[in-house]
């Protein structure tokens, strides 16, 4: 079904959109301060729960509704407001740090499944992704489309975003060990989460 040089050319296209910096890489550090690498675990999880469905719904004909301009201005406007709450979040925690134990998770986050989820279902450059890049290695990869090729080829993408995901949030944990590196960390993360909300908000609304 797949030959090997396909297996090798899906990882590396894969790892243009997995290992790019971008809200959910900042975002599985931000978590991982606080849950260690079960924050990255947590977000791959609540990523794939929003993009193998997309890979299906791609696969079977359904992409051109995500290329509708109103749904790119409805992911797009709620992904960056999403982003703008996270960074806020997470900069009050850097604020309050001595009054945090960095071993609990903050409730505030209430379920980094739920922080993979969001920043998956709005992201609208997610979405273009697999709309160009995506459905045209997709196309490549399986001659018939059936349900087992697309698990098979999905599985070859998505062991990345884990892998990625946990190691950026086990990074994360190592500030653990000091809370002044602690409060450095989650205040670089805020205003690069920051600065992400932002640019999609105004790629989006003014773009």
């Amino acid at each position: 079904m797949f030959e090997v040089p396909i297996l090798l050319k899906i990882i590396g296209v894969s790892a243009s959109g997995a290992l790019a910096p971008g809200p959910l890489t900042a975002s599985s550090v931000a978590v991982g301060v606080r849950e260690g690498w079960k924050g990255g675990l947590n977000i791959a999880f609540g990523h794939m729960i929003i993009e193998f469905p997309l890979v299906l719904a791609i696969a079977f004909g359904l992409g051109s509704f995500f290329q509708i301009n109103f749904v790119k201005l409805l992911l797009g406007s709620v992904g960056g407001v999403f982003l703008l709450f996270f960074s806020f979040l997470t900069l009050k925690d850097a604020l309050h740090v001595k009054e945090l134990n960095p071993s609990k998770t903050s409730h505030k986050y209430n379920s980094s499944i739920l922080v993979g989820v969001a920043l998956t279902a709005f992201n609208p450059y997610f979405i273009a992704w697999w709309i160009s890049v995506g459905t045209a290695l997709l196309l490549e990869s399986i001659s018939v489309i059936t349900l087992p090729a697309i698990i098979l080829f999905y599985f070859a993408h998505v062991w990345l975003d884990y892998f990625w995901l946990i190691l950026m949030s086990k990074v994360g944990s190592f500030s653990k060990l000091n809370l002044r590196v602690y409060k450095i960390i989650l205040t670089a993360l805020a205003i690069m989460i920051l600065y992400f909300g932002i640019e999609l908000l105004y790629k989006i609304l003014l773009g």
